[in-house]
């Protein structure tokens, strides 16, 4: 049987999250991506809590196009992250190609102080 991009996706999403695995010193920040919007959060996987999100429907609309509008969640996700004492992360993409809105989003998050 033929695979769905769906599917694809599920199973490179499954191989990187082998590899990667966030602890509390060095927590996973997480990227989904939508047609119209991005997500992200920090994950503290020995607990299994979320300890930071951001999004680009927080807040209202942020302007410009949705590649700016990632670099914007970035740099929210950096500022929240540092008011919660978290300094360094664990960068998962989610499955997605580190590429176009994925990439602006971790340069965003890399300008406002995140290190990964």
């Amino acid at each position: 049987m033929k695979r769905t991009k769906q599917q694809s996706k599920q199973r490179i999403h499954l191989r990187v999250r082998k590899k990667i695995s966030g602890t509390p010193e060095r927590p996973r920040l997480s990227v989904f991506r939508s047609n119209k919007a991005i997500y992200c959060q920090i994950i503290d996987d020995n607990k299994g809590h979320t300890l930071v999100a951001a999004s680009s429907t927080e807040n209202g609309k942020v302007a410009g196009n949705k590649t700016e509008q990632a670099k914007a969640v970035g740099q929210l996700i950096a500022e929240k992250a540092k008011s919660a004492g978290i300094e360094t992360v664990v960068f998962d993409r989610g499955g997605y190609l580190y590429h176009g809105r994925v990439k602006a989003l971790a340069e965003g998050a890399r300008e406002g102080g995140l290190k990964f």
